[in-house]
């Protein structure tokens, strides 16, 4: 017995398997996850929207500076009347009688008898062009349009941001979900080599009349379970693999390059910092300055709009142009609301309630982030210490191992404590596996809570 387990490789190779060589993620080794970070920032679709959404402000905003400065409009208009009101002048009655006492006094027909005349009102065959120039002088409304539409922008900038932030912290948790489950199809690969020779070596044992056929059963039990556990585990890589790509909008089944992990994060910046850099807090304040502004245009009726315009044209009958024809109109023009059934006071208080709104839900947006940081905090040092047990159960069950190994080998000990101490080195491996991405993942998610990730 003893010289057949010295003549197996496999069983030489469990006492040499790496202590979990992929234990934790040097922070200069991320290289290809920042890659991933860089390409899902760049395609994903709802940011793309954001920022469309992002350019309409930017565009409203240009369009409310414009509200400043002079507008050129052309308008003509052309009349062809026949019948309505009338204006009667009596042109014949007053002026026939002083024409003829002339033309007696002169001796001739200089003068001729005039008809009293009927004017319709409506102009027939009369045109009228004009360019029109208008310039507002005083006009609180479209100052407060342009603070408003300028935080508009500042507001969609921030929510650009919570979307960037959300996502990279979803791309680092589908990353490291990943690799944890790259790992562990790689421990449960090891582990089957393992339990398929224990198998082979039971099976030559048996055949010698080394061993009852319990051995030979258990064994092939462990490679069953283990053969499971397997394709458990490549399928949840698989739907890993999925989840990222859908983040980074790619093929899902676009393969994925993890990198080599050799340590673990910088747990001093994570367990402290707080959620003053958090946009959505910002987004906060700025709507408090929107409503402020809000506020003002509501207060705004009493200040009067006072505008200036002048008009170049040219208006005639028959459609003639000449000096007389042409012309230019200037004023100055004021609008003033005076009385409006108190409208405007319940704009004004419809305002100031909504500043008490947002003032009292950033007070509590601003507690329920710091205990969301708090929490993930505390996530932390639970992950911690959860690794460090892993740890040090991995290296116990590793002794454990190797001894019954050992006793085993010298014909001492029996196949199921062998295997006992076998399946808690597999459990082991996975604990640890598994205890080392919860931290990193919680990393991800501290960093989301306190907005410590920069953007490039």
């Amino acid at each position: 017995m003893n010289n057949l387990l010295k003549k197996s490789n496999v069983w030489k190779a469990a006492l040499s398997f790496p202590m979990l060589a992929m234990l934790a993620y040097p922070s200069q080794g991320q290289g290809r996850l920042h890659d991933y970070i860089t390409e899902g920032l760049g395609s994903n679709q709802s940011i793309k929207q954001q920022n469309f959404l992002f350019e309409r402000n930017v565009l409203a905003l240009a369009e409310a500076k414009t509200m400043f400065l002079p507008s050129v409009s052309f308008s003509a208009t052309y009349n062809k009347a026949s019948g309505g009101r009338t204006i009667d002048f009596p042109t014949g009655d007053l002026l026939n009688g002083v024409y003829s006492t002339l033309n007696q006094l002169t001796s001739t027909n200089a003068f001729p008898n005039l008809q009293n005349q009927s004017i319709q009102l409506f102009p027939d065959n009369f045109y009228d062009a004009k360019f029109r120039t208008t310039l507002p002088l005083i006009n609180a409304e479209l100052v407060y349009n342009k603070r408003i539409k300028g935080q508009q922008v500042d507001l969609q900038k921030a929510e650009i941001l919570v979307y960037k932030r959300e996502l990279v912290k979803e791309i680092k948790t589908a990353y490291y979900q990943y690799a944890k489950a790259v790992n562990a199809v790689q421990i449960y690969e090891s582990s089957l080599g393992l339990v398929q020779e224990g198998k082979r070596i039971n099976q030559v044992l048996f055949d010698n009349e080394k061993v009852n056929r319990t051995g030979v059963i258990r064994s092939a039990n462990e490679v069953t379970k283990i053969n499971a556990s397997l394709t458990a585990a490549i399928k949840t890589k698989e739907s890993a693999r999925y989840y990222f790509n859908f983040l980074l909008n790619r093929p899902l089944t676009d393969s994925v390059q993890v990198d080599s992990i050799t340590s673990l994060p910088e747990f001093g910046t994570l367990l402290a910092g707080d959620v003053a850099g958090r946009e959505e807090l910002y987004k906060l304040k700025i709507s408090q300055g929107i409503n402020t502004n809000l506020t003002g245009l509501a207060k705004s009726y009493i200040i009067p709009r006072v505008g200036t315009f002048i008009d170049l044209g040219s208006q005639s009958f028959d459609w003639n142009f000449n000096n007389k024809s042409r012309y230019y109109f200037w004023g100055v023009s004021l609008d003033w609301d005076l009385f409006a059934f108190g409208k405007n006071n319940y704009k004004i208080k419809k305002a100031a309630a909504e500043q008490k709104s947002i003032s009292a839900q950033t007070d509590y947006i601003e507690k329920q982030l710091f205990t969301e940081l708090k929490v993930r905090q505390n996530q932390m040092q639970t992950a911690i210490a959860q690794y460090q047990s892993a740890q040090s159960q991995l290296k116990t069950a590793q002794t454990y191992y190797n001894d019954e190994l050992k006793l085993y080998r010298e014909g001492v000990a029996i196949y199921i404590e062998l295997l006992d101490a076998q399946n808690q080195l597999i459990n082991a491996r996975l604990d640890a596996n598994i205890a080392l991405f919860d931290i990193w993942i919680t990393q991800a998610s501290i960093e989301r809570a306190n907005a410590s990730f920069t953007f490039q």
